[in-house]
């Protein structure tokens, strides 16, 4: 069997498992999903989550905490981030003990010969979410058989169908905050009291690399202050792209 043929039945398990998984968990809480997981995948590959500690990240990290602040928990430093988050990233990790903070940072090579003066985002931001993040979170994420996102249902119409187990090439992609709203998460968030990102206070609520985030005006969708002023929804992390990359590393 040659190795093309390999990777389509390793993708073919995947999706089987994924919706074998929705089908069994992905009406369960958040907590539960994420015991679940920890508890299906640690000795099939392994389990991550992945973190922006951006404006929603406490409430997955603190619920992975409870249940093992030893996974690992991979941040993709693209270069561009506010100092702000940097600090909130040591900051909130401390607070929640979490023991294996991962920092992934983009490829020498790439950078300096499309982004040598740091300037790409203004000319191709596509490219620069690809070099800067979209290729090492294929990197952070492709020693695990699975890994958690903070993804939720509400946060952008490409999101509104997102189901809590998913298959992104021969890997599961879990989302065990999908269903929560924003009252939710503010309810967690003060129930467990929980830091919140300072740039939040300033109208941050989704919070990127600096170059392409803006705060959010009132009344407009929490997202809104991403790639303000494009058509452009989404860095690429979520999306086939990083199925594409997963599968080029392979």
């Amino acid at each position: 069997m040659d190795e093309k043929q390999k990777l389509r039945n390793a993708e073919a398990l995947a999706a089987e498992e994924a919706a074998r998984l929705e089908a069994a968990y992905g009406e369960l809480d958040a907590g539960e999903i994420i015991r679940l997981s920890a508890e299906r995948f640690a000795a099939d590959g392994g389990i991550a989550t992945v973190s922006s500690f951006g404006a929603d990240s406490a409430v997955l990290l603190h619920l992975i905490a409870q249940v093992d602040p030893a996974l690992p928990v991979a941040f993709l430093d693209t270069g561009h981030h506010f100092g702000e988050t940097l600090e909130y990233r040591d900051q909130l990790a401390a607070d929640l003990g979490l023991e294996n903070l991962v920092i992934v940072h983009p490829q020498d090579e790439p950078l300096a010969r499309h982004d040598p003066d740091s300037q790409l985002h203004k000319v191709d931001t596509d490219l620069c979410c690809e070099i800067r993040k979209v290729e090492p979170m294929a990197r952070a994420v492709e020693p695990y058989a699975a890994w958690f996102t903070g993804r939720k249902r509400h946060q952008a119409q490409t999101r509104a169908q997102m189901p809590v187990f998913e298959a992104v090439g021969p890997r599961i992609r879990i989302n065990p905050l999908a269903r929560w709203t924003t009252q939710d998460q503010a309810d967690y968030m003060r129930a467990q009291k929980l830091r919140e990102n300072p740039l939040v206070a300033f109208g941050y609520l989704s919070i990127g690399c600096f170059p392409c985030t803006q705060p959010v005006q009132p009344g407009e969708d929490p997202r809104s202050g991403r790639w303000a002023g494009q058509t452009k929804t989404e860095c690429g992390i979520h999306l086939p792209q990083l199925e594409r990359s997963l599968t080029s590393a392979a």
